[in-house]
């Protein structure tokens, strides 16, 4: 004769809260990555993460704060990925590529962190536009000081200074748009991308943190060119 105990059906393991938490914002990472938005259910974001959808309203909320979340969390991942490897003991030129490699590292690593980033959470505009300001002024400040601090290295002018925020914006943007390129183009690796920025950005940049900048034509030169 079959115990009690034995009929009963097993229950499911209860695991630590944030372990949920993660298991449940990997589903619905890649649900968002896949379906959209709009187009995902939250039905569907449980089956992924092998819960019940009452679960994962409990533990996240509603679609809305699901995604807010998954904004907020891909947004600090990246970020956490580029200022683990960059070392102040290196030279600007190194730290910058170290920087932009790893970028380019995550967004092939976690594709779906970045479709949902910069696709999915930027074609939606409002209620979410808090998160994805938040994500990228994270990021312009950390190119923001790596800019100041090969200033401060290469005993740039003070004027530089105050325009590295602006050229940190610059690079974010860049980058951006390199990486959504990218996805439409996987064949390319993370390191051939990278040069790539590196090419477009250090270039530049490189001059500008040893003093020498740009100057537009004088009026006359600028006559003196064929239209």
């Amino acid at each position: 004769m079959r115990s009690e105990q034995g009929d009963r059906p097993a229950r499911a393991k209860r695991l630590p809260r944030a372990v949920r938490e993660r298991q449940i914002l990997d589903a619905a990472t890649a649900v968002f990555s896949q379906r959209g938005y709009h187009a995902a259910s939250m039905d569907e974001v449980a089956v992924v993460a092998g819960i019940s959808k009452p679960m994962v309203y409990a533990y996240l909320g509603s679609k809305e704060e699901l995604f807010a979340v998954c904004i907020k969390r891909e947004a600090g991942r990246l970020v956490d990925a580029v200022g683990a490897v960059v070392d102040p003991e290196l030279a600007p030129e190194e730290r910058l590529w170290r920087g932009v490699l790893a970028f380019f590292t995550f967004v092939g690593e976690y594709r779906d962190s970045w479709n949902v980033l910069h696709r999915q959470a930027g074609s939606e505009g409002q209620p979410f536009a808090a998160e994805i300001a938040e994500g990228r002024r994270r990021a312009i400040a950390l190119i923001g000081a790596l800019l100041a601090q090969a200033a401060v290295a290469e005993g740039v002018p003070e004027w530089f200074l105050g325009e590295t925020e602006a050229m940190a914006a610059a690079l974010v943007g860049a980058g951006e748009s390199l990486a959504d390129w990218w996805l439409d183009h996987p064949d390319e690796s993370a390191k051939a991308m990278a040069a790539r920025l590196m090419n477009l950005a250090w270039m530049g940049f490189g001059n500008l943190v040893r003093g020498r900048n740009w100057q537009p034509p004088t009026s006359a030169k600028a006559d003196a060119e064929p239209a």
